[in-house]
C-alpha cells in the first residue's frame, strides 16, 4: 500500500514520496507543528518563490530574528501555497559548528520542505 499526498484545492498528486518524509518527532528550530517536512521532493511539481522578510519573528521561545528567509512552495497546478522551504535540516557536514557549540545557521545545512497539513489530501493506494 502506498501513501499518495496529493493538493486540497485541485487535487494534483504532489509526487512526495513517504521514504522521505522526517520523523514526526525530529526537532527542527523553525517548529513542525501541523505540518509534514520531507527531505527529497520532485521539483517538476512545484514552482517556487524567495520571500524575505524584515520585521520581528518568533519561531520558538528560543529562536528569533528580524530577518526572515524562506523560499514558498507553490503547487503547479493550481498556484496555490503548500508550503516553505526551510534551512534548518540536518548539517550537510559532520562539523561541530562554530566555536565548538554544536551545528548551528553558520553549518551548512540540508533543505527541509515543509508542507502544511491543511494544504495536502492523503491517499491510499493498492496496487
Amino acid at each position: 500500500m502506498a501513501t499518495i499526498y496529493c493538493c486540497r484545492e485541485c487535487g494534483a498528486n504532489l509526487n512526495l514520496v513517504a521514504a522521505h518524509l522526517y520523523p514526526p518527532d525530529f526537532y527542527f528550530e523553525a517548529g513542525n507543528k501541523n505540518s509534514l517536512s520531507f527531505s527529497i521532493v520532485d521539483s517538476s511539481k512545484f514552482r517556487f518563490e524567495k520571500e524575505d522578510k524584515i520585521r520581528p519573528f518568533f519561531e520558538t521561545l528560543n529562536y528569533w530574528g528580524i530577518q526572515r528567509k524562506r523560499t514558498k512552495i507553490i503547487c503547479n497546478s493550481c498556484g496555490k501555497l503548500v508550503g516553505h522551504i526551510y534551512d534548518d535540516g540536518p548539517p550537510l557536514t559532520d562539523s561541530i559548528g562554530q566555536f565548538g557549540f554544536g551545528p548551528s545557521q553558520v553549518v551548512p545545512r540540508n533543505p527541509r520542505y515543509r508542507f502544511k497539513n491543511k494544504a495536502l489530501t492523503v491517499n491510499s493506494q493498492t496496487w
